[in-house]
């Protein structure tokens, strides 16, 4: 593979964004906590701004200009979301608050109207709490039956097992993409075809794959797919669902209210069309005309660049990391070159609490994630409260990664001269 340099996205691109220039405690700041959440770009923080400052005004039926520039801006947000993940419609992308509300669109509007007793959703053991327990409470309204797909000797998704767990009764498959504890990139186009030929539904979690690598929803085939636009360069509050046009319309919706409807009469009322019979209330506007703003920001990159940078940037980490004989990393290995896994590792230190390292480390200006990662049953299954996680995204470096390897090293020698 051609490396590619880093003054041509890491460095380069990292004076897009702000808050990467501060120093924490005397030290520059070492951003690693990208599988949280993301910083912004200048870009896309002012299209924000300009939107409250000349736009301000709600969408949809306002007849002033106000109203008409907030609509398009929106609406176009909408169209650049579509074709970034290769949607076949613009009325297949609904916008949602973040990805926690597009599972729990699907599993109160398609699940409730489609589950009998008995029915089974197949899940894994390396899901987010957020593709958890909207099932655990349809299983608990329905009677369904969830089944979970284990780990491999890899720490991956163990396929063979999942193709155990098909059957006829399967009726929802719904899976991450990319884990944000293990790093493992899951076979989400074999998966959706194995589950199709039981005739079961597919949802993706994407997460932690749209930010960082090219998505096509037709190539996948998946009957639906979430991501959250704070992990992509955009604001919090949004995110979006894409579905399958012809599933979307036979949904019914999912919550009421303004926004979503047709015509309201008191015995009773009709709905718009889609998307907006799913987007009920005034919608996160300027959360949204933001989210195209980062979508340009990373067309603008490149998807499959920032990929390419970012396994580069994947084998250095896990290649210096793996060197720290006191480390247990979770997931599968990563080879020289980053390919295996994406670019986070989750790891323990025998003896030192992840909070304790993550609390030395802020003192050196690096900021990781400490904690379950909302995977308290995977950390279970590893015997572990919880763990340490670096994550990475394009406006990292090397040198970033070397200065945190150090501060690494040297908080846990000062915990094991503490402990001796």
């Amino acid at each position: 593979m051609t490396l590619i340099k880093e003054s041509t996205l890491g460095d380069r691109l990292r004076q897009d964004f702000p808050i990467l220039q501060q120093q924490i405690h005397d030290k520059p700041l070492i951003y690693f906590d990208n599988a949280a959440s993301s910083q912004k770009p200048l870009a896309v923080l002012k299209v924000l701004q300009n939107y409250y400052q000349q736009d301000n005004a709600n969408v949809h039926r306002g007849a002033h200009t106000l109203s008409g520039r907030a609509t398009d801006a929106y609406e176009a947000a909408r169209d650049k979301v579509a074709k970034f993940v290769n949607a076949a419609a613009r009325e297949e992308i609904v916008f949602t608050r973040n990805a926690t509300e597009a599972i729990n669109l699907v599993a109160y509007s398609w699940s409730l109207s489609n589950f009998n007793p008995g029915d089974e959703i197949i899940l894994s053991v390396m899901e987010h709490h957020s593709n958890i327990v909207p099932w655990q409470l349809i299983a608990e309204k329905t009677g369904a039956v969830i089944k979970y797909v284990q780990l491999t000797d890899t720490e991956e998704f163990d396929l063979e097992q999942y193709k155990s767990l098909l059957s006829n009764k399967t009726k929802l498959v719904s899976v991450v993409h990319v884990s944000n504890t293990l790093g493992c990139i899951n076979p989400v186009t074999e998966i959706v075809e194995l589950a199709h030929q039981y005739n079961a539904k597919v949802l993706i979690d994407a997460c932690q794959s749209v930010p960082h690598m090219p998505i096509d929803v037709r190539e996948i085939d998946c009957d639906w797919l979430v991501a959250s636009g704070h992990k992509m360069c955009a604001p919090t509050g949004i995110g979006f669902l894409y579905g399958k046009k012809d599933l979307l319309l036979e949904m019914p919706p999912f919550m009421g209210g303004g926004e979503m409807i047709d015509e309201v009469f008191l015995e009773g009322s009709t709905y718009g069309e889609l998307p907006h019979k799913f987007e009920a209330g005034t919608p996160a506007i300027g959360e949204a005309i933001a989210l195209g703003a980062a979508v340009d920001y990373l067309s603008n990159i490149g998807m499959a660049k920032i990929h390419a940078y970012e396994e580069e940037l994947t084998g250095y980490l896990y290649q210096k990391l793996a060197a720290i004989p006191q480390l247990k990393i979770y997931g599968p290995p990563a080879t020289a070159d980053g390919k295996g896994r994406a670019a986070l590792v989750a790891f323990n230190v025998e003896g030192i609490h992840g909070s304790d390292l993550a609390t030395l480390l802020d003192r050196e200006g690096v900021a990781i994630r400490s904690g379950h990662h909302c995977t308290q049953p995977l950390h279970r299954i590893f015997g572990a409260s919880g763990s340490a996680r670096a994550s990475l995204y394009f406006y990292n470096t090397r040198a970033e990664i070397d200065a945190f390897v150090v501060a690494l090293q040297e908080t846990i020698d000062f915990f094991t001269t503490m402990m001796s």
